[in-house]
């Protein structure tokens, strides 16, 4: 499993992308790297940007690892998880010219990749900011260095998600406080979609982390 890099979607040249500060954009379930790419007037104009193409064909659109729908929540096999967070890693590791930090913006499942990434590498990520997402009911390997470190995250969701199980959302919201500086925002009436206001917070999130 692969990134492929001629899909991913860039804000700036190779040539000006040296000793700025990355933002890895990950879409959700059976859409593409175009989507959360069309925030990218919105963002902050201090990093990079770069929306990723999730590795599986999914419909007319791409998944980051298939989800199985439990009692607890969407669930998936620790490996499928694994494989497309390593696949990311490996991206990331092969960028030249390379960044000079990196932070996450995720949505549903692009969100649940983005925690995984911070699980999977805590010293490499500064933050992230996951929409309409959840922790995937998974082990996390450094889940312990995590919870020393804390980095920020935003978490942003509506009250009438119809597509995140309940579970999914509770065990995101008893995970997310012992392993992340948090900023929870929740959106009265909100779907599984992204809200002026729910982005107008996570464009204060960003800009904090770039002031």
């Amino acid at each position: 499993m692969q990134i492929d890099d001629a899909a991913v979607l860039w804000s700036a040249g190779t040539a000006d992308r040296a000793d700025r500060p990355l933002l890895v954009l990950l879409h959700g379930y059976g859409s593409h790297e175009g989507d959360l790419f069309s925030l990218a007037p919105y963002l902050p104009l201090a990093p990079v940007i770069a929306s990723v193409r999730a590795p599986l064909t999914s419909g007319a659109g791409a998944a980051w690892y298939e989800l199985i729908d439990s009692d607890d929540g969407f669930t998936a096999r620790p490996d499928d998880v694994r494989e497309s967070t390593d696949a990311v890693l490996a991206w990331l590791d092969a960028l030249d010219p390379r960044p000079a930090s990196v932070g996450l913006l995720g949505f549903s499942q692009g969100g649940s990749i983005a925690l995984e990434l911070l699980r999977a590498r805590p010293d490499t990520f500064d933050f992230a900011a996951v929409l309409a997402g959840f922790v995937a009911a998974t082990d996390g390997p450094n889940d312990d260095e995590l919870a020393r470190m804390r980095p920020p995250v935003f978490w942003g969701r509506g009250t009438d998600d119809p597509v995140i199980p309940r579970s999914s959302v509770d065990r995101t919201q008893s995970w997310l406080p012992g392993h992340s500086t948090l900023t929870e925002r929740i959106y009265e009436g909100l779907g599984h979609a992204l809200s002026q206001a729910e982005l107008d917070d996570t464009v204060r999130f960003l800009r904090d982390r770039y002031a």
